[in-house]
């Protein structure tokens, strides 16, 4: 990584914002009935013009986000700052991955004032909170606010599909990317799922499908300025974030911010309104599914009923669903250990994930649930917990009120509550019997102990390594 002090930078190849992506249409070459849109610019010039502008990323992250923004932003010529509340040490990866950058300057530990009272434009992380001071200062000083999605949705050329929704968004994506890719269309997969498509712009075509799953944070920052996907799914919708999100009315809002006027939209469970497909129909031809539980079948009929309105055919859609292995984090089976089945959940940050993990697996499985508290409602996921496994075991921030809430409505006491994780697995596995399954689905999330679902994940993978490395060595 390179620091320059005023250094005007060449840019790579020049993205401009698409002369069809008007403020409110959809993003990419076509409406979804296909005739061409009208012509126009947002009306932000700082935005769309990025040379020689001074932009401050607030919040590079981990999860390359802010990677792909600062990579972008110096490519279209831009000096840009980074700044972030982190250390070094905590950024050291998405640091690694800026070398080869020539940066304005890289601030940590903490934000500045001045990175935010004179720049021209201010990308946000999505995990910023509305409302932020610094936002505001940058605001009066005449900076424009904006952020990756944004900046990805006013260059794309090619036809966009947002998914969003409480739970099964990023499943109901990646299906719908391997049925389109099934389809012989030229496809990408991004968005809140892990991957920034900004670096795939100078290959996206009118032809090209990006789909992306999307956040409610990320739908918090997007401007009524930015383009709308032109097609667009919600999933559900249940109180989630309300740490973040002031009211669930608020959440709702941000939910409601996918669809443009001119979005085809799909809101099948009536999250936003009127219900606008019945999937019941599709759920009956869907074929075998290599997924469990009848949330992914769910998950799965909207992806169909998404994909056959774009144009895709019956064999496609079926030859795209078989070939869905599911995604990493998500009812993940790592192995098994004397007959134990051991299944990785971390991404189950909700209740109602949760729920529906537990009513895949039924009466063997043996929870793992807790973590940081969101603001949601645990008393469902408490009567889940009592009747329908064969006990669970309590940690994290929430642990000591699951446990209590569970306690109070099982008939029998098979629930435990600790400190940590690791404690956790190991009284589950004491417990449980050959053919149980030892279920990580914690319904929290994981900020009160871990960096993120995946290190939690990580800890889970652990103990199992462990066990089978024991085995090995009493073997030996």
């Amino acid at each position: 990584m390179h620091l320059a002090e005023s250094k005007t930078l060449p840019p790579a190849t020049l993205i401009e914002p698409c002369a069809a992506n008007e403020p409110g249409r959809p993003a990419g070459g076509r409406h979804s009935s296909g005739h061409r849109r009208r012509e126009g610019l947002i009306n932000n010039a700082a935005i769309n013009k990025l040379r020689d502008r001074r932009v401050t990323v607030m919040g590079l992250g981990r999860h390359g986000g802010g990677v792909a923004a600062a990579r972008f932003l110096v490519q279209q010529g831009a000096r840009v700052t980074i700044s972030d509340m982190a250390s070094r040490t905590e950024l050291a990866d998405s640091l690694s991955q800026l070398d080869d950058l020539e940066l304005a300057a890289v601030h940590l530990d903490g934000h500045r004032d001045k990175d935010f009272a004179h720049a021209d434009v201010v990308v946000v992380n999505p995990a910023v909170r509305a409302g932020h001071h610094l936002v505001q200062l940058a605001r009066q000083t005449g900076a424009s606010v904006t952020s990756e999605l944004e900046l990805f949705l006013a260059r794309c050329q090619g036809q966009v599909v947002g998914v969003t929704g409480t739970n099964g968004k990023s499943t109901t994506a990646a299906m719908l990317a391997e049925i389109l890719q099934a389809a012989g269309r030229d496809t990408y997969l991004g968005g809140n799922i892990g991957r920034s498509l900004l670096g795939e712009l100078p290959r996206i075509h009118t032809e090209t499908w990006c789909v992306l799953e999307v956040s409610s944070f990320q739908l918090a920052w997007l401007s009524e300025a930015a383009p709308r996907p032109a097609w667009a799914a919600i999933t559900n919708l249940a109180p989630n974030h309300l740490d973040w999100h002031e009211a669930l009315s608020d959440y709702r809002e941000a939910k409601r911010k996918i669809f443009g006027p001119a979005t085809r939209r799909f809101d099948p469970t009536g999250a936003l309104g009127e219900p606008t497909h019945d999937l019941a129909t599709e759920m009956r031809r869907l074929p075998p599914l290599p997924v469990t539980g009848e949330h992914n079948r769910k998950n799965a009929a909207l992806a169909a009923t998404i994909a056959r309105e774009i144009g895709c055919a019956n064999e496609a859609v079926s030859r795209g669903l078989r070939e869905f292995r599911g995604l990493p984090h998500r009812l993940e089976p790592i192995g098994a250990w004397e007959g134990r089945t051991f299944i990785n959940d971390s991404q189950a940050t909700t209740p109602e994930s949760t729920i529906a993990a537990i009513e895949a697996y039924g009466p063997n499985c043996w929870l793992l649930a807790g973590g940081k508290d969101k603001g949601a409602d645990l008393s469902d996921l408490a009567t889940a917990i009592a009747r329908s496994t064969r006990g669970a075991a309590f940690f994290g921030q929430l642990g000591p009120q699951l446990h209590d809430l569970t306690r109070s409505l099982a008939t029998e006491d098979c629930h435990n509550c600790f400190a940590g994780l690791r404690e956790a697995v190991a009284w589950c596995v004491a417990q449980s019997s050959p053919g149980d399954a030892i279920l990580l689905s914690p319904g929290c999330a994981s900020l009160d102990q871990y960096r993120d679902y995946a290190d939690r994940a990580a800890d889970f993978r652990a103990v199992f390594e462990a066990l089978c490395r024991r085995d090995r060595h009493v073997a030996s």
